[in-house]
């Protein structure tokens, strides 16, 4: 296994889970990338135009619960997670009508486990302004904190036997790159065409406490109560940068924002300053599965904004193909896919 981010760790620890010997090596520190971010926000797509990545995210974030309990259990470390759920803010009567048209479709495509409703806004502290004085409310969406729940996952490789190291001796066995913008422009080079860039992120943390409250996402922003009593606010998408861990007044400006849409965040301090590359394959999806031409090599990368989201389904995909070569992996996921 090779990268310590969310995916690597994510297929290291269901290797392992299930009687595998697993070494995991991440030449510079857990969490490096994106997967050392602040934000953590695990929110579904919208529930229209069904497609099959919106099936597959639908079915991570129902695994995630038992998934990240069974790492908890096994490592003894906390991740962060519940499935706390998330408000947003209407607009105007369009945006009011078109919510209310995604309700049925909610019921029937989240299978009944889930739900999106259009609620009244209660002038709460810790609520989104709404114009219209309207929320949607879905109970699907889900939180973790990034840095605990990679920290966790190490724990829980550790738990079972499994190696995590800097040692980057020789491979044996199947071999899985899940090494991040990194492992894109590695397999731009090996087929002569771009699969996937980095895009720059920055996040940052607050001391406001309210960890038993729904996320919410307004302007564009993921606004997210973590259990330790810190809320994170992210992100920017950035294409051209100097520096691609430096953060810079745009966080400021996303603070002022985050403060517009939550009033209540204005006195919070803030504890933490974060930038990154998260990995966008050329597809927008995740990029899974076998490395073409290369045998016994796979691919498990692009998880660019909904790594964390997709990760207990992506794990357990390419497992089952390296293990008992069942491959579920939709076609649209597949490397081939970005060529």
């Amino acid at each position: 296994m090779r990268g310590g981010g969310i995916f690597g760790l994510s297929v290291a620890w269901e290797a392992a889970r299930r009687g595998v010997r697993v070494r995991l090596v991440e030449k510079t520190t857990i969490g490096a990338g994106a997967s050392g971010g602040l934000v953590g926000a695990l929110a579904p797509h919208v529930p229209e135009q069904w497609n099959d990545k919106k099936a597959f995210q639908l079915d991570s974030l129902l695994m995630a619960a038992e998934w990240w309990a069974g790492i908890t259990a096994a490592g003894g470390m906390d991740p962060g997670y519940a499935r706390t759920g998330r408000l947003q803010p209407l607009a105007d009567d369009h945006t009011v009508q078109m919510a209310r048209g995604r309700i049925a479709g909610a019921t029937t495509l989240w299978r009944g486990q889930a739900a999106w409703e259009v609620i009244p806004a209660t002038g709460t502290a810790f609520e989104p302004q709404s114009p219209t004085g309207l929320l949607i409310r879905d109970t699907l969406t889900a939180r973790l904190h990034p840095r605990q729940a990679a920290l966790a996952l190490v724990a829980a490789i550790r738990a079972r036997g499994g190696e995590v190291t800097t040692d980057d001796t020789p491979d044996e066995g199947a071999v899985v790159h899940a090494t991040g913008t990194a492992g894109l422009a590695e397999l731009s080079r090996a087929f002569g065409r771009t699969l996937g860039a980095g895009v720059k992120g920055q996040a940052l943390s607050l001391g406001h406490d309210a960890r038993e409250l729904p996320q919410i996402f307004a302007d564009g922003l993921h606004i997210v109560p973590h259990a330790d009593g810190t809320t994170a606010i992210g992100s920017t998408s950035e294409n051209a940068w100097d520096d691609p861990t430096a953060t810079d007044d745009q966080l400021d400006a996303l603070l002022v924002r985050a403060v517009a849409a939550v009033p209540s965040l204005a006195a919070a301090p803030v504890l933490d300053r974060w930038a990154g590359l998260r990995p966008r394959a050329r597809s927008r999806a995740p990029m899974l599965g076998p490395w073409p031409d290369r045998p016994g090599h796979f691919v498990a990368n692009g998880g660019f904004k909904i790594g964390f989201g997709m990760a207990p389904k992506v794990a357990a995909t390419l497992v089952d193909l390296i293990l008992d070569g069942h491959d579920a992996i939709p076609p649209g996921f597949r490397v081939e896919a970005n060529l």
